[in-house]
């Protein structure tokens, strides 16, 4: 019996002590997974290159603003900030690679207002919505330039309409692709002007101006940046403003209500966004970071340079522009009739 009992005692202090060692290895491997999971968490970010998708070729105003950005941001961060052209379908071609990229915040979209404003009305089959991305921030905004053909027989604004009347669907303007802000622009002084110009759209901003210059287009009302550029060297001739007041940049152009058409005023302005589902977090750091670099007086040098306006404002601020132009947009398309497949 002694025997017996020693041996039971005996077997009770090796489990007693491999249940101590199995408590003492779950007790280690749970401080181990919660400093690697509170270094994850805390882990800096970005800490690999970000890229921005801009849905248009390179030299218009969208690119522009996102090279000036990205340069700032890529400073900021201690990483390479890639800007990636993506031309192509009024921008449908960048947004969907966006919406498709993981919801990290490494691939964001240097996007033109229209391509949420006025797309989802243009467009039969778009193929993204407003629902696949995360709202950022408004990075700038700026006026359009009427633009014409320095051959074209219209030195002001009320003779660009009376030809046109005179012509009607016989003058062409050139856009960015369908549904761009550029396109978009025209629509809306036809729409304003009671005209019929015939639309051809362009992979981008810059080949519109292209064949502006060679008369294929006679027409384009581009962002101001790159607009103001033609007018400036004489290779083409500016006839309004689209914004509320003059722009600095070409302080002898009226603007359209000045020069006749009172109802029509647009602006162009570019939006970061990224894949729905982004970390909240990620999501209010690049905000917070765009709108401290957008506070750099050599930024908003720069882009006054190119007639832009700095913005950066919440999330939320810009969701809600978006719902304010919306409607806007939706109407001019119906009146214009206008839809894409």
């Amino acid at each position: 019996m002694h025997d017996y009992l020693y041996e039971l005692s005996l077997r009770a202090r090796q489990a007693g002590r491999r249940r101590w060692l199995h408590t003492c290895i779950l007790a280690f491997a749970t401080t181990a997974l919660a400093i690697s999971g509170g270094a994850h968490a805390d882990a800096p970010w970005p800490d690999k290159p970000v890229r921005i998708i801009v849905p248009f070729t390179a030299g218009g105003t969208t690119d522009v603003v996102a090279r000036v950005l990205g340069a700032e941001l890529g400073q900021l961060w201690h990483q390479s900030v890639v800007i990636d052209n993506r031309p192509g379908a009024g921008g449908a071609i960048g947004a969907t690679l966006t919406a498709k990229a993981p919801p990290d915040g490494y691939t964001l979209l240097m996007a033109s207002g229209s391509m949420f404003t006025v797309n989802p009305y243009l467009y039969r089959n778009l193929p993204y919505t407003l629902k696949d991305f995360d709202y950022i921030t408004n990075v700038a905004s700026g006026p359009m330039l009427v633009l014409v053909n320095n051959a074209l027989p219209a030195h002001d604004l009320k003779a660009l309409i009376a030809l046109a009347k005179a012509q009607p669907k016989k003058l062409n303007f050139g856009s960015a692709g369908n549904g761009s802000q550029v396109h978009m622009a025209g629509e809306a002084l036809a729409d304003a002007a009671g005209i019929q110009i015939t639309h051809v759209p362009y992979k981008g901003e810059a080949l519109a101006y292209n064949d502006l210059l060679a008369g294929q287009v006679q027409l384009v009302v581009g962002n101001i940046a790159a607009a103001s550029v033609f007018a400036k060297s004489g290779k083409a001739r500016a006839l309004a403003v689209t914004g509320p007041v003059r722009s600095p940049m070409m302080p002898d152009v009226p603007t359209a209500k000045e020069a006749g058409l009172p109802d029509y005023e647009t602006t162009g302005w570019f939006a970061l966004v990224t894949a729905v589902g982004t970390p909240k977090d990620v999501v209010d750091k690049i905000q917070r970071d765009t709108a401290m670099v957008l506070r750099n007086p050599a930024v908003r040098e720069k882009l006054a340079g190119q007639g832009m306006t700095p913005v950066g404002n919440t999330p939320a601020e810009l969701v809600k522009s978006i719902q304010d132009e919306s409607g806007k947009w939706k109407a001019i398309v119906a009146r214009r009739n206008l839809s894409i497949e």
